[in-house]
C-alpha cells in the first residue's frame, strides 16, 4: 500500500495535505464532542461554556467533513484522469521492444482493468485518511483519560492487527493470481474479436475455444477472485471479533480490576460505539486498496513506471533535423532476438549500409531473412544491440532517437490506420490528398471532413492505399514502405511503382521499399538483399537511373 500512497501524494500533494488537515480537525472535533458529552453525563448539568464548545465542535466536524468531501470529489476525478493520461504517455514512451515482449493483451489489461482498480483505490485513500484521523483523535483522548486502559486495548489491537494482516496478505496473493488470469482472459478476448470469422466456420475449434481457453480462464479468474474476497470477509469478521473483545474488556475486565474510573469507562464505551462507523469504513476500504496495489505492481512489471519521468519529445536532439537532406549510415549495426548464442534466436547484422538523400532503394529477401526487423531498426523502433546508426554524421542515441524517428513516414506491413489526418496539412497537401484519393480509386468511398477521414471500414487493399495516402500527407524526408503492394491488384501495383514512387523521388524524398516485385527493380537506384540477417546489394539494372556507389 505504501507505493499507492506515494503515488497519490506525488500526484495530488496539496489536496492530500489539505484533506489530511481537515481530517485532523474532524478527528479533534470528534474527541471534543465525546469529552463534552461524557462530562455532561457525569455532571448532569451543562454550562454555557460546554454548550458553546459542543456547538463549535459539531460545526467544525460537519464543516470539515463537508469541505473534505467536496475536495475529495475534485481530487479523485482529477487524479483518475491524470492517471489515464500518464499511463498512456508512459506506454508510448516505453521501448517498443518491451511493449512487444509484454504483449498487447497484457498492455490492454493494464490500461483498462488496472486503471479501474487504481481509480477505485484512489477514491478510497482520502476517506481512509479522514476516518483514520477520527480514530486517532479518539484514541488520543482515551489515552489521556486512562493510560492503563489504553495499554490493555493496545495489546488487543496489536494482536488483532497481526492476524488481520496475515489474512490480508493471503487476500493480496489471491488478487495477484486473479490479475494474472485477467491477462490470459484479455488474450482470449482478442482471439475472439480478431478470429471471429474462423470461429464461426469451425465448430470444433469454437467449442474448444469456449471450453478449454475462454472457459478455463474465466473459471480460474472466478476461483481466485472468490478466494480473495473470502479472505477479506474473514478479515472483516476477525476485526469485528476484536472490536467485541475490546468492548468485553471495557465492560467486564476493567471494572473488576478497579483501575478505571466510572467517567473514563463511560467515555471508553461511548468512543467504542462512536467510532464504529469510521472503523468499518477503514476496513471496507482495504480490499480496494489491495487491488490498487496489485494493479500498480502489474503496471510496473509491464514497464510503465509511474514514478519515472517521461522523456520530452525532441529532447537532446536539436542537431538531428536542421539539414534539408539526410544521409543515413549503418556501421556494424546489430540487433538480436532471444539467445542467438544457443541457436534459439535471430540476429540481424552486423550491417554496413548507407542510404543517400533522394534515392530509391528496394529491399528484398525470403521469409525470415530479417526485412521487418531491419525496417524497425531503421525507423528507430528497435535500438541496436551493437554498432552505430548515424544521420548526417551524428550518432543516434536515446537522447535524440525521438527526433530521428520524426524523419520517417512509414507504412508497416502490419500498419494501423488512424482516421485523423496527421498534424495540420497545408492547403497544397490537402489538394494533393483529394487528387490521390481519386487516383487510388477511393474518392467514392472516403471523404476528408475537416481533418478526419469519413471512414476506414474498407477492404485490406483499400486500407493499405489509404495508409499510403496518410503517409504522403506526413510529408517526411524519408519514406519506408513495407510490402505495400503485396495485396494490390496489378493496376494499383503498376501505379505504385511507375507513378507514386517516382513522384516522391522527384520531391527529393529518400524511399526504402520492401518488396518481392523483381520486375520493377530496374526503377530503383539499388537493390538490397537480406539473407539470414546479412545484406548484399547491387545496382538496379536501369538505363534511365544511375546507381550510387554505397559508401560502406
Amino acid at each position: 500500500m505504501s507505493k499507492l500512497l506515494i503515488y497519490l501524494f506525488r500526484s495530488c500533494r496539496r489536496e492530500v495535505l489539505f484533506v489530511a488537515g481537515l481530517g485532523i480537525l474532524g478527528g479533534g472535533s470528534s474527541a471534543v464532542i465525546i469529552a463534552i458529552v461524557n462530562s455532561i453525563l457525569h455532571r448532569q448539568t451543562a454550562s454555557r461554556l460546554l454548550i458553546a464548545g459542543f456547538v463549535l465542535a459539531v460545526v467544525c466536524k460537519l464543516a470539515s467533513a463537508l469541505v473534505a468531501n467536496v475536495v475529495l470529489l475534485h481530487m479523485t476525478q482529477d487524479c483518475t484522469l491524470r492517471l489515464c493520461d500518464e499511463l498512456c504517455r508512459h506506454a508510448i514512451a516505453a521501448p517498443f521492444r518491451r511493449i512487444e515482449a509484454v504483449g498487447i493483451p497484457r498492455l490492454l489489461t493494464s490500461l483498462t482493468d488496472d486503471v479501474s482498480a487504481l481509480s477505485a483505490a484512489i477514491e478510497q485513500v482520502p476517506h481512509l485518511i479522514v476516518n483514520s484521523a477520527v480514530l486517532i483523535g479518539c484514541a488520543v483522548y482515551l489515552a489521556w483519560l486512562s493510560w492503563h486502559a489504553a495499554i490493555g486495548m493496545s495489546v488487543i489491537v496489536l494482536i488483532g492487527s497481526f492476524c488481520y494482516r496475515l489474512l490480508l496478505a493471503r487476500a493480496h496473493k489471491a488478487f495477484e493470481n486473479a490479475r494474472d488470469w485477467r491477462d490470459v482472459l484479455f488474450r482470449h478476448f482478442r482471439s475472439l474479436t480478431e478470429g471471429i470469422k474462423e470461429l464461426k466456420l469451425n465448430r470444433q475449434r469454437r467449442e474448444t475455444f469456449f471450453k478449454e481457453d475462454l472457459g478455463r480462464s474465466v473459471d480460474q479468474l472466478r476461483k481466485h477472485s472468490i478466494v480473495a474476497v473470502k479472505y477479506h470477509i474473514f478479515a472483516s469478521a476477525w476485526s469485528q471479533s476484536v472490536f467485541y473483545a475490546l468492548l468485553a474488556l471495557l465492560l467486564f475486565v476493567l471494572p473488576s480490576v478497579g483501575i478505571v474510573s466510572r467517567e473514563a469507562l463511560t467515555a471508553y464505551v461511548f468512543v467504542a460505539l462512536f467510532t464504529t462507523a469510521p472503523l468499518w469504513a477503514v476496513i471496507a476500504a482495504l480490499p480496494a486498496l489491495s487491488r490498487g496495489q496489485t494493479a500498480l505492481d502489474r503496471i510496473g512489471e509491464v514497464g510503465i513506471s509511474l514514478g519515472s519521468s517521461i522523456v520530452p519529445a525532441h529532447s537532446g536532439g536539436k542537431d538531428v533535423v536542421p539539414e534539408q537532406e539526410h544521409l543515413i549510415e549503418f556501421r556494424q549495426v546489430q540487433f538480436t532476438y532471444g539467445d542467438n548464442g544457443s541457436g534459439g534466436g535471430f540476429a540481424l547484422g552486423p550491417l554496413d549500409l548507407t542510404l543517400y538523400p533522394g534515392e530509391l532503394v528496394f529491399v528484398t529477401g525470403g521469409n525470415g531473412s530479417g526485412k521487418s526487423t531491419f525496417v524497425k531498426v531503421l525507423t528507430g523502433l528497435y535500438a541496436p544491440d551493437g554498432g552505430e546508426i548515424r544521420i548526417n554524421g551524428r550518432s543516434i542515441s536515446a537522447s535524440n532517437n525521438e527526433q530521428y524517428r520524426e524523419l520517417f513516414a512509414v507504412v508497416y506491413s502490419d500498419f494501423y490506420l488512424f482516421d485523423r489526418l496527421p498534424g495540420m496539412p497545408s492547403d497544397k497537401l490537402l489538394s494533393d490528398a483529394y487528387k490521390y484519393l481519386s487516383m487510388l480509386k477511393l474518392d467514392h468511398k472516403v471523404r476528408i471532413v475537416g481533418h478526419t477521414l469519413s471512414t476506414t471500414a474498407l477492404s485490406q487493399g483499400q486500407r493499405r492505399r489509404l495508409a499510403l495516402l496518410m503517409a504522403y500527407l506526413e510529408d517526411r524526408p524519408i519514406y519506408v514502405l513495407d510490402e505495400w503492394a503485396a495485396d494490390q491488384d496489378p493496376n494499383f501495383r503498376e501505379m505504385f511503382y511507375t507513378r507514386l514512387l517516382p513522384e516522391l523521388k522527384r520531391k527529393g524524398k529518400t524511399i526504402v521499399v520492401v518488396t518481392h516485385d523483381d520486375r520493377f527493380y530496374h526503377l530503383g537506384d539499388r537493390v538490397v538483399n537480406l539473407d539470414y540477417g546479412r545484406i548484399s546489394e547491387r545496382a538496379a539494372e536501369s538505363g534511365a537511373m544511375t546507381a550510387r556507389t554505397p559508401g560502406c
